[in-house]
C-alpha cells in the first residue's frame, strides 16, 4: 500500500518506542510515542513507522487518524503522523515535534 493511501484514515498503531524511552542505538529520548502499523511493509522493508502526536503519556497501542505523511527524500522510509480523532497539527507543529529524529533527513510533509 502506498503511504499516501493512509491519509485521513483510522490507523491502529503498535507502540515500540514509548514516550520517554531511549533509542537503543542512538543517544536520544523519544519525546513522543513512536510505533508501527502491524502487518505492513514500508520502503525500508520494515513495518510502516508512525509518530503518535497528541497523547502525552507512554502507551502500548493507539488508534487514531493519519493527518500527514513525512516523506523522506533522502531515505526510503516514510512516517505516518497519527493523532486522536478530530485533532489536527500544523506542518510547523509536526516539524517541531518530530525534529528530534527528522532533523537528520531531508523530508517533506504531505497531506491530501
Amino acid at each position: 500500500m502506498n503511504t499516501l493511501e493512509y491519509l485521513n484514515k483510522e490507523i491502529k498503531v503498535k507502540i515500540d518506542r514509548k514516550m520517554g524511552s531511549k533509542h537503543p542505538k542512538h543517544d536520544f529520548i523519544y519525546p513522543v510515542n513512536y510505533g508501527f502499523v502491524p502487518n505492513t511493509v514500508s520502503g525500508d522493508g520494515e513495518e510502516l513507522d508512525c509518530y503518535v502526536l497528541g497523547v502525552f503519556e507512554p502507551i502500548e497501542e493507539f488508534t487514531g487518524t493519519c493527518i500527514a505523511v513525512i516523506h523522506r527524500t533522502n531515505d526510503n522510509d516514510d512516517k505516518l503522523i497519527v493523532v486522536p480523532k478530530d485533532e489536527n497539527y500544523s506542518d510547523d507543529q509536526i516539524e517541531a515535534l518530530t525534529e528530534f529524529q527528522e532533523r537528520f533527513f531531508k523530508h517533506e510533509i504531505i497531506r491530501k
